[in-house]
């Protein structure tokens, strides 16, 4: 299942995208968007779950959670 992770800081590393949802379960990948120009994030990512119930659980889990000052947003990509 493929999860949007929005309202991420823009100085958020891959590692720790990762890192918030391993915790949930297996993932296929993780990737942060960049700008193409100036090569910085854009804010936002997607996870890609292997297990549908363990990315229904990342969602619940992740979603409103406070990550420094922004509150992140994730639901399913569509």
């Amino acid at each position: 299942m493929k999860l949007l992770v929005r309202n991420l800081p823009r100085t958020m590393s891959e590692f720790e995208l990762r890192e918030m949802f391993k915790k949930h379960g297996e993932f296929k990948y993780c990737k942060i968007v960049l700008d193409e120009i100036t090569g910085e994030s854009k804010g936002f990512g997607f996870v890609e779950m292997l297990d549908e119930e363990e990315a229904l659980a990342a969602i619940a889990a992740e979603d409103g959670k406070k990550f420094g000052k922004l509150k992140v947003r994730v639901k399913a990509a569509e």
